[in-house]
């Protein structure tokens, strides 16, 4: 039992780890009215691992302490991340997957990004949901064919 807990703890830390590197390492173009954030593709893997709940949760937590859009953004985007992860893990296939992160990111992280950035709501709402559109349902659902075929060739 605490060997299944310790790989679940470090599936979720490298889910994590991932998510930090690949926000961080785009910069502004993870953050703003105009995002593309291509660790948004791993909010996908809650529907082949539940660890990849609490990894991309918190891998957007530690994302956000560098995005700028200080304590709003920290909490209440790594709030959105785990509620859309965990609702994308009791969804019966990848179509139906990409639906929870791509409204609540489209919808509620458009809020704050709007009004810090004084851009109208629609406007950030529809960059936003494109930018997360192209991760989760691009990036994301490639993500998961690719693990389709590992997983089948071990």
């Amino acid at each position: 039992m605490a060997k299944d807990h310790t790989k679940f703890i470090v599936r979720a830390g490298l889910i994590a780890a991932i998510y930090v590197v690949l926000t961080i390492m785009l910069g502004e173009k993870s953050f703003g009215p105009i995002q593309v954030r291509i660790s948004e593709a791993l909010v996908l893997l809650p529907l082949i691992d539940t660890a990849a709940v609490p990894g991309v949760a918190i891998g957007c937590f530690l994302a956000n302490l560098f995005g700028g859009y200080g304590i709003i953004d920290i909490v209440f985007g790594s709030l959105v991340t785990l509620i859309a992860a965990y609702l994308t893990s009791k969804m019966p296939n990848k179509i139906l997957g990409i639906i929870p992160p791509v409204l609540l990111n489209t919808f509620i992280v458009s809020i704050w990004v709007s009004k810090i950035n004084s851009w109208p709501y629609g406007l950030t709402a529809l960059t936003i949901g494109l930018g997360e559109f192209f991760s989760v349902a691009g990036l994301g659902t490639g993500l998961l064919i690719l693990v389709d075929k590992i997983k089948h060739y071990r």
